[in-house]
């Protein structure tokens, strides 16, 4: 039973801190001046209009996942050039930082049992209230810390262009293609061999910061 409820929490507060993360990129767009996401139906915090087919099976037997990518126009944002792209794609990882900073607060000021406070497991229904927004906080700041990675498609990426030198950034756009791949290179590798892993070393220290910041305390 507590199987069945650990398995529950978890998926709903992933799919949560994904709809929370690309509606915000539809918010942030379409407050520059593009509205293709609102035409589109993505200006929503109804999961259905973001989450994507293969990533949300992904959740459901592996763990992770993803959502579908939100459109933007980038010619229609009042920013025009990278900046305006990196303004969007901030918009993400920066509303799942705010998501979780609002659900720590019980945590932080007590008004829930806080005994449980692991990530690990639910230990018992008692701790329900504690384990959900710990889940909460921890998938929140765990979508953020991985996007704000360098790597294209990630929005860390489009936000590195946007405040890169015109010259640097041209150079490093042309590593964009390259970017998809990488990704599944390492995330294959972090399968493939021992150890915490390629992802775990460079999300683990980032993730560990905002825990900290957010809800005084490690989460892993």
């Amino acid at each position: 039973m507590l199987a069945v409820v650990t398995l529950i929490t978890f998926t709903v507060c992933l799919v949560i801190a994904i709809t929370v993360h690309e509606a915000s990129h539809a918010l942030a767009a379409t407050t520059l001046g593009d509205h293709t996401a609102r035409n589109q139906g993505r200006l929503s915090l109804n999961p259905k209009v973001h989450l994507d087919p293969l990533g949300a099976a992904l959740i459901m037997f592996a763990g992770f996942g993803w959502g579908k990518p939100t459109p933007v126009n980038p010619a229609r944002l009042r920013l025009q050039g990278p900046s305006g792209m990196a303004v969007v794609s901030l918009a993400g990882p920066v509303s799942n930082i705010v998501t979780a900073i609002v659900f720590a607060v019980p945590l932080r000021a007590g008004v829930v049992d806080t005994r449980v406070l692991g990530f690990s497991s639910l230990g018992d229904l008692t701790h329900l209230p504690a384990y959900v927004l710990v889940s909460l906080v921890f998938w929140n700041l765990l979508l953020a810390a991985f996007n704000l990675l360098p790597i294209a498609p990630l929005d860390g990426f489009k936000f590195l262009l946007g405040i890169l030198p015109p010259g640097a950034a041209r150079n490093v756009a042309q590593l964009e293609q390259y970017g998809p791949g990488i990704l599944v290179l390492i995330i294959m590798l972090d399968y493939m061999l021992p150890g915490p892993g390629i992802l775990a070393s460079l999300l683990g220290p980032v993730l560990n910061v905002l825990s900290f910041a957010v809800l005084g305390r490690d989460l892993l």
